[in-house]
């Protein structure tokens, strides 16, 4: 058991001021009724909210954001440009240490992963567990059987050789020398996927990312908003 006021300050990114503050007007529920004694001790089948919303009593916090264009995946903002972080679209949830796993570029859009569980950060970031992550990708080229051979084969960097990447070609148009594909990769180095592209002489116009590992992008979930993952999402990605 722990004290109510401890929950607030340890789950719901409060300080032990501005916790006193909310009990004493009144906002904060234990199963549904109203409580403004922070000394209160509460079980983890008790259900603590805050306006409303749910208090998890959990470490852990794990989200999915279907990342918007314009937006830095990191957790401070773009030096020169101050292009925003993904983390400012989580500050109304007040939890500490939120990072997004992995990068996205800051014109790319789709699944972004949002944690504060290092752990799980570091497993699904490891090019050692070789963790599929999928792209729809637009380009200014109309592809082929060869740039197919291209992805598949691995392309040589100066800093890095790529490995084996599948590339799935699923619309072309022929009017405006464009295609639409589907790639599959296993690492996450910088600009990836738009250089593998610039090896096969096109440029990406477009991309977004729609599964990494076993979680695939909430279709329901419009850009800029994000959900928090269910115990199956979790559990799936620690596996």
């Amino acid at each position: 058991m722990e004290r109510l006021d401890k929950i607030l300050t340890n789950y719901a990114g409060l300080t032990r001021s501005s916790a006193k503050e909310c009990l004493k007007k009144g906002r904060v529920c234990l199963n549904g009724e109203t409580v403004k004694d922070g000394s209160i001790k509460v079980n983890e089948t008790d259900t603590v909210t805050m306006d409303g919303k749910t208090v998890a009593q959990s470490r852990f916090r794990y989200f999915m954001l279907n990342k918007p264009g314009g937006y830095v995946s990191s957790t401070t903002d773009e030096p020169g440009d101050g292009a925003p972080n993904v983390i400012s679209l989580f500050a109304n949830e007040g939890v500490k240490g939120l990072f997004p796993v992995g990068r996205l570029d800051k014109d790319t859009t789709g699944l972004l992963v949002v944690t504060n569980d290092g752990a799980l950060g570091h497993k699904l970031t490891a090019p050692s567990k070789h963790i599929d992550k999928v792209y729809l990708a637009r380009v200014n080229k109309i592809l082929g059987n060869a740039d197919k051979e291209a992805f598949e084969k691995g392309f040589e960097f100066k800093d890095f050789v790529s490995a084996t990447a599948g590339l799935e070609i699923l619309e072309t148009d022929t009017e405006k020398g464009e295609s639409v594909a589907r790639v599959t990769v296993h690492e996450g180095k910088f600009h990836q996927v738009k250089r593998m592209f610039l090896k096969t002489g096109c440029e990406v116009l477009e991309l977004k990312r729609v599964s990494m590992g076993s979680l695939k992008l909430d279709e329901n979930l419009p850009q800029g908003e994000y959900r928090e993952l269910s115990e199956e999402e979790v559990k799936s990605l620690q596996n």
